[in-house]
């Protein structure tokens, strides 16, 4: 049994679980996202630090508080590399992953799939990798029982990850989960514009401007649910707004955030 252990602890979240949980808590009880109108099967949600995109990813955490507590769902989630190059979807090399509120069953979906070609074996690729692990606690808080599929995004071609993904995502218990911030290093005004395009793109399933005009670091992530959701008739909307300039950074400087579900 191999774990990965936490690499981003005391950086992006609290380390300590006492302190991660309050924030977390009190993240969750401020969040009044709007209950979509039919059942939920996929979240975006942005990755950075907790004091600066916690707040947006707890309005799509919060509604999956609302999920069946007796089913173990199936968590497949998307996450771009940030310091690893390489083509393809990185798939997990641990058996389970740790975070401060402790352990997670993690299982490679090649398992559950037919064939892939775009899923590989890529050494260390989530070793230091935040834009999954940051997800985990989150899950943790809202999750009673869940298994996660993670795959580290490089380069890919989002139409055939999520050709090979179809089949595993119509099961009823599987929850995709994208992470993605939105546009870096604008000022707050230009950053506002840009992402409330961006949002345009992504709420309208547009995967041309999506793919040609989007700002998001993890496009693939994010474009992979896309066709997902095109392909399974899923509806999205989006849940929260902010940026870095609201939150806890310099307004001259900033970074999106937006969180956004879909479902059928």
């Amino acid at each position: 049994m191999t774990v990965r252990r936490p690499a981003v602890a005391n950086q992006f979240y609290p380390g300590n679980a006492m302190m991660l949980k309050q924030g977390m808590m009190s993240y969750l009880e401020k969040a009044k996202p709007k209950m979509p109108d039919g059942k939920i099967k996929a979240i975006i949600v942005p990755h950075a630090g907790y004091i600066y995109s916690g707040w947006t990813a707890a309005y799509a955490y919060k509604l999956l508080k609302t999920l069946d507590s007796e089913v173990t769902w199936k968590i497949l989630l998307l996450g771009p590399s940030h310091h690893v190059p390489f083509y393809g979807a990185a798939a997990p090399e641990e058996d389970q992953w740790q975070t401060p509120f402790g352990l997670v069953d993690v299982v490679d979906v090649r398992t559950e799939l037919r064939e892939s070609e775009e899923i590989i074996d890529v050494p260390n690729a989530n070793a230091d990798e935040h834009s999954l692990e940051v997800q985990v606690p989150f899950l943790q808080m809202v999750l009673k029982k869940f298994v996660l599929y993670p795959l580290v995004l490089g380069g890919i071609k989002p139409s055939l990850l999520a050709k090979e993904l179809e089949e595993f995502v119509k099961q009823p218990n599987v929850i995709v989960v994208a992470s993605s911030d939105l546009s870096h290093f604008f000022d707050y005004s230009k950053a506002k514009r840009i992402d409330m395009e961006t949002s345009r793109a992504i709420c309208d399933l547009d995967i041309m401007s999506m793919t040609e005009m989007g700002d998001a670091c993890g496009k693939m992530g994010i474009l992979t649910a896309m066709h997902l959701a095109k392909t399974n008739s899923w509806k999205c909307e989006m849940l929260n707004y902010k940026n870095s300039g609201d939150t806890a950074g310099d307004m001259s400087s900033v970074v999106g955030y937006g969180s956004y579900v879909m479902y059928e």
